[in-house]
């Protein structure tokens, strides 16, 4: 006999949208919430209601009280639609709060591109949201605006270096600086600027990326203090001489006026969640190719103002957590002491290879009926990203994140698959239910940051580049082999003999698969990784690999959410979700 639906979930169908929830919200002055993440008063400056900065001196003044346990939330392979780590990270600060603790929540701010083109809002969603919404959604403090500012002023310098003839000997067929803005717009991608007379500058070929994407963002994120800041700017390389020597942002004389364009920027945000947990929003690098993770001086703030800091990584295990671990702790020196993995029933499905989804369709109606056994099917993701986890010495808590659609026997299937991994499962209702439905996550993950890890990182900073490639891609992604084309291979050499070999790498490939390849699913074994180029993000401290095409500016899709967003006669925002 068939069951019906979770509960839970037949009640979910009914929320209202995030829209309303968010705008029906009760928000605290936001020095109340400051007082509760024990920051002094005179580090906290109002930018407009419920919103505040923190100054970098709330870092220092903190830091002789005891350090609260620090909780990384991943996931499975995501589905095309997205898991839900935001609304799990949010539910389950708001869950550890209602345990009676001291929590707090670090997430990176999200971009325009996506918010306008196809995924919507990156706030959480429904009762699990950080508040008020709208703004976090369109603008927040202007931060994503400095970054680009500071990128497209060394843009500008870099022509302006060429059109004086300046210095440095640069090459114009070296550069690999481009243009950045924070929408979606394909047609930029490649461009050829400089074009008119003599007096408009000299024509050369150029292109724009997303502002998430900028080594500016990433090394925001990165930067331990406005000092360190100024160092990693100066350190971005954006060519060479003709005679192959590197060419810096501190050599053309920009990397001074960048940091002084990204002296707020570099100041955290602090917002609240709907039951009022601190929420720290800052920085929001590209998960593709740079960490995806927020800033470290957040997760400084957050660490000692509380018994918990539950910070986000993008994608899955096998991207953000390990780029989390291996380039964000490395760089920062914390350590982790429990891990949270976000599962759908959904997602497993999608895994099983049974059913296509779609962005921006609706799931398939024979995805949503009850199916322990197309869960079961999907199961390999699930155990090989625990398994990618354990790899870095922290076993996880699997946090099943409820969905309308759910079953309570495909619930209980993902328990067993968990239960047989050894680990813990717990089934999280936080969207419809706020911190009470994640009461039974957070006493899980409560147990296991008691019980601590044994963090380590997955290889030693003086394995050279190219056998960290191997060692993630062969560990982590279940790869056979790796495959490098003669030009990676020579970026590579180049790159240790410039002294570059200690930095850790981030490896730019689909997150739609564990593999290279975004159309296989579960855990694919026995193929191999083509490594096409390696580039160095020398300011932000890391190399990364491209494998396969990567698209550093997205594209707007058919009906894309900036097509249904408007504003009435009272000023009141419609269409944002």
């Amino acid at each position: 006999m068939t069951s019906q639906p979770h509960d839970l979930g037949q009640a979910q169908a009914r929320m209202p949208d995030n829209l309303t929830i968010a705008r029906e919200a009760r928000l605290w002055p936001i020095e109340e919430i400051a007082h509760r993440l024990g920051v002094p008063g005179e580090t906290v400056e109002p930018y407009g209601r419920g919103i505040a900065k923190l100054d970098l001196a709330a870092v220092d003044a903190l830091a002789e009280r005891p350090r609260g346990r620090y909780v990384v939330v991943s996931a499975i392979t995501p589905t095309p639609l997205g898991e839900g780590k935001t609304t799990t990270a949010i539910g389950l600060v708001q869950g550890l709060q209602q345990l009676g603790h001291g929590a707090t929540v670090t997430l990176r701010q999200p971009s325009l591109g996506p918010t306008l083109g196809i995924k919507g809002g990156a706030a959480g969603g429904g009762y699990s949201q950080v508040v008020p919404m709208e703004r976090i959604n369109l603008h927040l403090t202007g931060d994503i605006h400095a970054v680009s500012a500071a990128h497209n002023l060394l843009a500008a310098m870099i022509d302006n270096h060429l059109y004086h003839r300046l210095g440095s000997d640069l090459d114009p067929q070296t550069i690999t600086w481009p243009r950045v803005m924070d929408i979606n717009d394909r047609a930029l991608r490649h461009i050829v600027t400089g074009l008119g007379p003599p007096a408009d500058g000299l024509p050369r070929q150029g292109g724009f990326e997303i502002t998430a994407a900028s080594e500016v963002m990433a090394i925001l994120a990165l930067a331990t203090s406005l000092a360190d800041l100024r160092r990693r700017l100066g350190r971005i390389r954006i060519g060479t001489t003709h005679g192959g020597e590197p060419v810096t942002a501190e050599e053309i004389g920009a990397a001074g006026a960048m940091a002084v364009l990204l002296k707020e920027a570099i100041r955290p945000n602090l917002l609240q969640t709907l039951e009022h947990a601190p929420a720290l929003i800052h920085a929001g690098p590209f998960g593709n190719i740079a960490h995806g993770n927020s800033s470290i001086v957040a997760d400084r703030i957050g660490l000692h103002g509380g018994d918990y800091l539950v910070t986000e990584a993008g994608f899955g295990a096998d991207m953000g957590a390990e780029r989390f671990f291996n380039i964000k702790c490395r760089a920062s020196g914390l350590v982790p002491d429990a891990a949270v993995l976000v599962v759908t029933v959904r997602a497993l499905k999608f895994h099983s290879g049974r059913y296509a989804v779609t962005t921006g369709r609706p799931l398939p109606t024979t995805m949503l009926a009850e199916s322990p056994e197309d869960v079961m099917a999907g199961a390999a993701n699930l155990v090989k990203q625990i398994d990618n986890l354990r790899a870095h010495g922290v076993t996880p808590v699997v946090a099943i994140n409820a969905f309308p659609s759910d079953h309570a026997s495909e619930h209980a299937a993902i328990r067993d698959i968990a239960e047989a991994a050894g680990v813990r499962a717990a089934v999280s209702t936080h969207v419809r239910d706020g911190g009470i439905g994640a009461l039974e996550l957070a006493q899980a993950v409560e147990d296991a940051a008691e019980q601590g890890s044994d963090f380590h990182l997955l290889y030693p900073d003086e394995m050279p580049l190219d056998a960290k490639i191997e060692r993630i891609a062969t560990r982590l992604y279940g790869a056979a082999d790796v495959t490098f084309s003669p030009e990676a291979r020579r970026q590579l050499d180049l790159y240790q003999q410039q002294g570059q070999g200690h930095l850790p790498v981030c490896i730019a490939k689909t997150h739609l698969s564990l593999s290279s390849d975004p159309t296989l699913r579960g855990a694919p074994t026995g193929w191999t990784l083509p490594v096409r180029e390696v580039r160095l993000s020398a300011g932000a401290g890391f190399v990364y690999a491209l494998c396969g095409e990567m698209r550093t500016m997205p594209g707007l899709g058919s009906d894309p959410a900036a097509a249904h967003l408007d504003i009435d006669d009272h000023g009141e925002i419609t269409g944002l979700f």
